[in-house]
């Protein structure tokens, strides 16, 4: 019996150290959860919209903003939240009070815009991006998605919201890739479909969309040099286009064999070279930057990177392979810089 009680004894005071233990554990456990600031709070929430959990993003927001109800960027990344969840009114719910906040960035307006597009609704869309605009006329993405929004709604100013974009954000490239194919699919104004194209592939060299507007230049240029074309022979005020026009129809003759990736080398080198033999033309990056390809040896494998891709994969493929140095050369030096164009510099 004693041995008995001995036993029970023993095991009872094993039972009561391992609650203990487990009690420690679990406290340890939930105290950083329950004693998060708000700001770890958004950190925790912003991992968790990394990894596409947004539902767990929502509720760990919620949290942040219930002890921090004045944080912003935690405020809109909860509608967003919602808004990839598709949970629109809840979304609409959190971000609309912003908008009239004298606090509300862009990313308000254009938070709100994206919530109202998803729900099918362009026209509050426009109106959004519009209220928008006019708290922050030099912000590209509204004028990006205020165009995109006009498009959607068939509405004709969306080309002249993307101009707008480009002139007053430059630095801004999406409203570049929209402005680009709105011409190119329109069919009018090819040069500036070009030169909007290749600035647009310049500043996100690597992006999603970046394959489709290089084959959308190469395109082009194959029809800019159509005899008779109507965008060379337009008679024009501009004087930035009409330099343009006049140095480009020097090539032509380049072109009587075909539009290739080594003719178009041929053509926008000397096109280059003519442009920059007067001093008086007026400073353009996407030109300066051409340039300075040119005197760095590396215009070549710039072509190659920008047309042979769109023009024959596998012949691209074995350029790289038989000029690996000058490639190599090539994207170390596009790694080295980020391709901005500066204000004032708009001609369109």
């Amino acid at each position: 019996m004693g041995c008995y009680l001995a036993t029970l004894f023993y095991l009872y005071n094993t039972m009561k150290k391992l609650l203990a233990a487990l009690s420690i554990i679990f406290t340890s456990y939930l105290q950083p959860l329950c004693a998060q600031t708000a700001k770890e709070l958004h950190e925790t929430a912003k991992i968790f919209m990394l990894q596409s959990d947004f539902a767990n993003a929502s509720l760990v927001l919620t949290k942040c903003i219930q002890k921090d109800p004045t944080n912003l960027e935690a405020t809109k990344d909860l509608a967003m939240s919602y808004y990839y969840q598709k949970s629109n009114e809840k979304a609409l719910e959190i971000i609309k009070p912003l908008l009239d906040n004298e606090r509300a960035d862009d990313q308000c307006f254009h938070i709100a815009g994206l919530i109202f597009g998803q729900l099918s609704q362009p026209s509050e869309s426009e109106k959004v991006f519009k209220k928008g605009i006019k708290k922050f006329p030099d912000s590209g993405p509204l004028y990006n998605e205020l165009g995109e929004a006009q498009l959607a709604n068939k509405n004709k100013d969306a080309i002249k919201t993307w101009e707008k974009g480009i002139e007053m954000d430059p630095s801004f490239s999406k409203n570049y890739f929209n402005a680009a194919r709105y011409y190119y699919f329109n069919n009018t104004d090819k040069i500036w479909s070009i030169i909007y194209g290749e600035i647009f592939v310049n500043m996100d060299p690597a992006g999603e969309n970046t394959q489709e507007m290089k084959q959308l230049i190469l395109e082009t240029y194959k029809k800019l040099f159509i005899p008779n074309d109507a965008d060379l022979n337009a008679v024009t005020k501009n004087n930035f286009i009409k330099n343009y026009v006049e140095t480009l129809n020097k090539q032509a003759d380049q072109a009587s064999a075909g539009i290739s990736t080594s003719s178009l080398a041929m053509i926008r080198a000397k096109f280059i070279l003519e442009w920059y033999s007067k001093n008086n033309k007026p400073a353009f990056k996407l030109f300066i930057y051409q340039q300075q390809l040119l005197r760095e040896g590396l215009f070549e494998a710039y072509n190659q990177w920008l047309f042979a891709a769109a023009e024959n994969a596998a012949a691209y493929d074995n350029w790289v392979k038989t000029h690996v140095d000058e490639n190599k050369k090539f994207v170390d030096f596009q790694k080295s810089r980020i391709f901005k164009l500066p204000i004032g510099q708009y001609y369109k």
